[in-house]
């Protein structure tokens, strides 16, 4: 029965206090500030006749050193197959990095400024990719692609459609980079793009500038067949275990030259189980770590409901790191190598590779095995070039081999996920590839360097 007096209970007020001051604040200017929103995000189309889509985040540079109608844009494809370049985005290279405190056991998300991001001086555009994968969208499972062309002629038609959206991207020099699994997306979608631009009208066509892989699996069968010796050497393996190792080994580049894609791609992973389990490593992404990469907080973030508003993305889609359908998709793909592509690629553009020193899964040995076996005719001077040493603020960053228009760095402290552990250091490397400074200057621009050192003698 009402009455003119309250009659709210002094026990239930407490209680309404402690239950609000647990509650998460969702408020986008709290966990999603205003200046850490991407200048554009959404979706490309990649067929009129779909409404499957790639989700996108673009950032425009922070303090570019050139007119924005002539500033690079870099492209960034995560790895998987399936994973998510929101991953490479708040977790490794982009503007802002996803970090998580507790305090009175309750987990607190915000996001902090990155230092070491891309888009210092450069545009930077990040693209979840295949279908399905992240925030994109397949329409039907029969749409995700299953090979790498099929990759590469949904990134193409993105990558258009994102350039027509502003006037400012219609000219500017495009260098696509991503790691891991994206060893094979990028050098498909780099011979796509400079096989397809011919057939265009020059107002059309990419400006593609070159290509940068970080641990990537490219040329699977002959990277498969390093595990066992470079394990040993590290002294992660006694003689008995490598020989166990090279079996198992010897069983999926078997099944490759069988044409068995499938049985393959299950043998490479009973490889990499033996190793992990003959180590007892926390992970073979960096042998030195003693957990694994900790993406989660990144993964809460991208979840709230509020942050995928933000992005423009439907508040009921649920963001998975990976996804188990787009893998599977792609299971008979992933023996499959793409060096071909590279090949062209280099005698048509620029190529980085780059490496985490601490990887175990695509490191350093696994890379320069195939790339000693390009069908390239800058092959032999390029092996035989200086391994320069690189420092930053003179301490050893790792080594940079450079011959022609191909580049590769040994990245010092860094696992997998390199930009990740090396922020600084990831961020110098990929702006001196792109500009054509210090130990990636051509030979032209190290005459022009000794010249003028020289005088200023």
């Amino acid at each position: 029965m009402a009455t003119g007096k309250s009659a709210t209970n002094p026990c239930f007020v407490l209680f309404l206090f402690l239950l609000l001051s647990f509650l998460p604040e969702l408020s986008s200017t709290s966990i999603f500030p205003e200046e850490a929103l991407p200048t554009k995000s959404g979706y490309l189309s990649i067929n009129p006749s779909s409404s499957s889509a790639i989700f996108y985040t673009f950032y425009e540079a922070q303090n570019p050193i050139s007119p924005l109608t002539e500033t690079p844009i870099l492209i960034w494809l995560q790895g998987g197959p399936g994973c998510s370049s929101m991953i490479g985005n708040f977790f490794e290279l982009g503007p802002w990095r996803v970090v998580s405190s507790h305090s009175q056991n309750v987990e607190h998300l915000s996001v902090e400024p990155n230092s070491g991001s891309w888009n210092r001086i450069f545009g930077l555009l990040f693209l979840d990719s295949p279908i399905g994968t992240g925030f994109s969208i397949a329409s039907t499972p029969q749409e995700i692609p299953r090979d790498q062309y099929a990759v590469a002629a949904h990134l193409f038609a993105a990558i258009k459609g994102f350039i027509s959206l502003d006037p400012l991207f219609k000219n500017r020099p495009i260098y696509i980079s991503g790691e891991s699994y994206a060893g094979k997306y990028v050098p498909a979608i780099g011979y796509y793009i400079l096989k397809k631009n011919p057939q265009l009208p020059e107002s059309e066509r990419v400006n593609l500038r070159g290509v940068a892989i970080g641990d990537g699996l490219t040329d699977p069968v002959i990277q498969v067949a390093t595990h066992a010796v470079n394990a040993y050497f590290s002294g992660l393996i006694n003689e008995r275990q490598k020989k166990e190792l090279e079996k198992a080994q010897w069983e999926a580049v078997n099944l490759v030259q069988m044409g068995n894609w499938s049985e393959a791609t299950h043998a490479r992973t009973r490889v990499l189980n033996l190793l992990r389990n003959m180590t007892g490593l926390a992970t073979l992404y960096d042998y030195t770590k003693q957990v694994p990469y900790q993406t989660g907080p990144a993964i809460k973030f991208l979840n709230i409901g509020e942050v995928k508003k933000a992005l423009g993305v439907n508040e009921s889609m649920v963001f998975e790191e990976c996804s188990d359908t787009v893998e599977a998709a792609l299971h008979e793909d992933v023996m499959k190598s793409v060096k071909d592509k590279v090949e062209f690629l280099v005698k048509n553009s620029k190529v980085l590779l780059y490496q985490g020193q601490y990887d175990l899964r695509d490191g350093v040995v696994s890379s320069v095995a195939w790339m000693k076996t390009m069908n390239w005719e800058g092959t032999g001077e390029f092996l035989m070039a200086d391994r320069k040493v690189w420092r930053v603020n003179g301490e050893l960053a790792g080594y940079v081999q450079k011959w022609g228009s191909l580049s590769h760095v040994v990245v010092m402290g860094a696992g997998h996920l390199l930009p990740a552990d090396q922020p600084l250091n990831s961020q110098i490397m990929i702006e001196n590839w792109v500009l054509d400074r210090e130990l990636f200057a051509g030979k032209e621009n190290e005459v022009n360097m000794l010249s003028n050192f020289r005088g200023s003698l």
